[in-house]
């Protein structure tokens, strides 16, 4: 199949302004991986000073911005690791996220899945991991959005489980044309509510995020209970439910 299935002119014909209200997961131990290797407040406020030097700069498009919205475009340059709408080893960062909490916990529970499908020394943890789901403003313009017509009846390209070179190359030509942000359906969320992947901090339309929300995920060898804290609700996920994926097939073990 080609990777050029889309013509340019149905990329401006699908692009319009896009206004959404997005939701990321992140892993909560940002907020106390230090903690335990120091004895006060100050010391631990020292050693993040230490860390932060080690860093890659903040872009400069990105400085008014929360770490939160900021990190995915800090360290993208050189990520051996491509994404859907973004190749191994670009210099381009991607900051994706979904329309409502439990699409981006989808995500990040398929995610984890294939962690340690893919790493069978690796035992399943004990515990159950927290995250952090924040809400973001987005507004760009343009954006293009694939579930709308001409780009849609590609849907199956931007869809695929596994193979993102399409997606890839779109983004590369969407860049080009200045688009902002795409939004598509989630692949990994049983109900394919959206996703957004946003191209250039430009979509940010307030800096700092608008809400969070604490979740626990409790993975087991062929389920994953996601439970909120507040608002109270929780999502049990089956393994087999994500066996559309032929990375996760091919890596299947017995826990």
């Amino acid at each position: 199949m080609s990777f050029t299935i889309w013509t340019r002119e149905e990329l401006l014909a699908s692009s319009l302004p896009i206004e959404a209200v997005a939701w990321r997961a992140v892993e909560a131990q940002h907020r106390v991986s230090t903690m335990k290797l120091v004895d006060s407040l100050a010391e631990q406020a020292a050693l993040e000073r230490l860390l932060e030097e080690t860093k890659p700069p903040i872009p400069v498009d990105c400085d008014y911005l929360h770490y939160l919205l900021y990190s995915p475009f800090r360290y993208a340059r050189g990520n051996p690791h491509p994404s859907r709408f973004r190749r191994a080893g670009a210099f381009e960062g991607v900051f994706y996220a979904s329309a409502s909490p439990e699409t981006a916990i989808s995500e990040i529970v398929f995610y984890r899945f294939l962690f340690y499908a893919e790493s069978p020394a690796t035992k399943l943890p004990g515990n159950a991991a927290e995250y952090t789901v924040f809400a973001v403003q987005l507004r760009a313009d343009p954006g293009l959005d694939l579930t709308r017509p001409p780009m849609s009846r590609h849907l199956a390209a931007w869809t695929n489980p596994d193979d993102y070179a399409p997606c890839q190359t779109l983004a590369d030509q969407a860049r080009n044309d200045h688009v902002e942000m795409i939004c598509y359906p989630s692949v990994r969320d049983l109900q394919h509510r959206l996703n957004y992947a946003v191209l250039t901090p430009k979509a940010f339309a307030q800096s700092n995020p608008l809400a969070q929300q604490s979740w626990h995920i409790l993975l087991r060898s062929e389920s994953a209970l996601a439970k909120c804290e507040a608002p109270d609700t929780g999502i049990t996920f089956r393994k087999k439910d994500f066996d559309v994926s032929s990375r996760l097939k091919s890596a299947q073990r017995a826990f």
